[in-house]
């Protein structure tokens, strides 16, 4: 029988390392000018690679809030949501196979608005990213798929809004 694993909680009391289920995160492809927003992990899983901004959703909030929360709160950047992009699911084993970190992420694609992207407690690095350039860099996993997707969504045409007859 395998010993069973302590279950440590972060500040909210829900477990993050050997959890009983899937933690619900969010994350913004935020761009600027041709770039993507990237932000260099401080917390595993994936500490010290590049992802997009986000974290996890807190009980009463939507989706959408918390990934515009988790942007200001992050890398302080201002961002309009465009579009829901994809969910993510990320699933880390130890060495014995057991999960020891499993998210489902909502991923949205967004437009800066404002700020400058600083690093913070939760990223101590933040860079401007042309998307073709990502190969090159050290990012989680499937990053350069969800960005792709979501650059896809913003170069969309958008549905004209319907004018009141005058």
């Amino acid at each position: 029988m395998t010993p069973a694993r302590s279950r440590p909680s972060d500040a909210s009391g829900s477990a993050r390392e050997y959890p009983t289920r899937p933690c619900l995160g969010v994350s913004l492809a935020v761009f600027r000018d041709g770039l993507v927003l990237l932000a260099r992990r401080v917390r595993p899983p994936f500490t010290g690679v590049f992802s997009l901004p986000g974290g996890l959703v807190e009980a009463g909030e939507t989706l959408e809030d918390a990934a515009l929360r988790e942007l200001r709160e992050e890398v302080r950047i201002e961002a309009r949501i465009a579009a829901f992009n994809q969910l993510v699911e990320s699933i880390d084993r130890d060495s014995l196979g057991q999960i020891r970190h499993h998210y489902v992420i909502a991923s949205f694609a967004g437009e800066w608005i404002a700020g400058d992207a600083t690093p913070g407690a939760e990223a101590n690095e933040t860079i401007w990213a042309a998307p073709s350039r990502l190969a090159a860099l050290d990012c989680t996993p499937g990053l350069a798929t969800v960005v792709d997707a979501a650059e896809k969504l913003l170069a969309r045409p958008r549905a004209p809004h319907l004018r009141p007859s005058q």
